[in-house]
């Protein structure tokens, strides 16, 4: 298998805080029931169909809408090192795991390398950083990556609200 092309554009960064130990949030990155009550954007609800946490494994997950509109994606991990980094390839996907386009932006990339650093800060908060930038992407999928930052802001922050409420009812 060919090596990956790494996107020739700036990483999107982002970091929160969490008031929970870094094991609790390891754990609602990793297991399926506790990621299913967090992992989406307000509004929408997630099943994950499958997780299998290893190098080479996939979680696979839908997500639904208010109005009932599914949307599908996966995560293929490529590093695991518990408890404090996922290393994997995001992409929209249909039900039977397959690679899809964005499904209201077909000049999304089609593959997100996505890095999860928890690093504990004390003990009872943690830090979450969310690195993704594009692999395997062309020149226009780049451009629409680059432009696309305030979405992924909003994005990402809908889903980091998510966590914070899901940690805030878990004991640790």
């Amino acid at each position: 298998m060919a090596a990956d092309t790494i996107a020739a554009v700036k990483e999107f960064v982002m970091s929160r805080s969490f008031d929970a130990p870094r094991d609790t949030v390891w754990q609602a990155w990793t297991q399926a029931d506790r990621m299913a009550q967090w992992w989406s954007p307000k509004g929408f609800t997630t099943r994950i169909a499958r997780l299998d946490l290893k190098p080479g494994g996939m979680c696979h997950y839908c997500m639904k809408g208010a109005d009932g509109a599914e949307m599908w994606g996966k995560s293929v991990y490529r590093q695991i090192v518990p408890p404090s980094k996922l290393l994997s390839v995001i992409s929209f996907s249909d039900a039977n795991a397959g690679m899809t386009r964005h499904p209201m932006s077909p000049t999304w990339p089609r593959e997100m390398l996505t890095t999860i650093e928890l690093t504990p800060e004390g003990a009872n908060k943690t830090q979450v950083t969310v690195r993704w930038i594009p692999i395997n992407a062309d020149a226009e999928e780049i451009k629409t990556f680059d432009e696309g930052r305030e979405g992924m802001k909003m994005g990402w922050t809908g889903t980091m609200d998510q966590l914070a409420d899901y940690l805030a009812k878990v004991k640790p």
